[in-house]
């Protein structure tokens, strides 16, 4: 079943089941999805939904780290609960030895040499790890990877 469709079958169900956070995570995530599409003017693939999908589950992670430092915790618990459900639809995370053989690859491919590359490799790095890891994670292993 198609991402999109997936979305819509789980709102419905959220919605006979009368589970109001699911409802609300589904429909925010379908409004961002909606206004991509009409961004680029056509319906998008499953993969550029995950894209949009990974872009609202960092609003999540970082709304927490947000009021965590506030002490909200009452929205601390909320917005863990919508970044649980919008990562139900994304594939597993990489593990850092996955991200680390990807970013190898990137710097043998691009020939990068030293940290002035790092945009290279991200640029190589990036759509081959969309919305399986996030990029300050592979920004933090090409660092780690590439000399000074």
């Amino acid at each position: 079943m198609a991402l999109a469709q997936r979305l819509e079958q789980d709102l419905k169900t959220a919605l006979r089941a009368g589970d109001a956070v699911r409802v609300s995570t589904i429909r925010l995530a379908r409004a961002a999805i909606h206004n991509e599409e009409i961004e680029r003017g056509r319906q998008l693939s499953d993969d550029e939904i995950r894209v949009v999908l990974s872009k609202e589950a960092k609003r999540r992670r970082e709304a927490i780290e947000m009021f965590e430092r506030g002490s909200r915790d009452d929205l601390v618990a909320k917005e863990s609960l919508e970044l649980a459900i919008i990562t139900e639809y994304l594939p597993a995370a990489m593990s850092p030895e996955e991200l680390r053989k990807i970013v190898a690859e990137g710097i043998a491919e691009v020939r990068a040499t030293a940290r002035k590359d790092i945009g290279k490799v991200m640029a190589f790095v990036m759509p081959r790890v969309a919305g399986r890891a996030d990029g300050q994670t592979v920004n933090r292993i090409v660092q780690e990877m590439l000399p000074d």
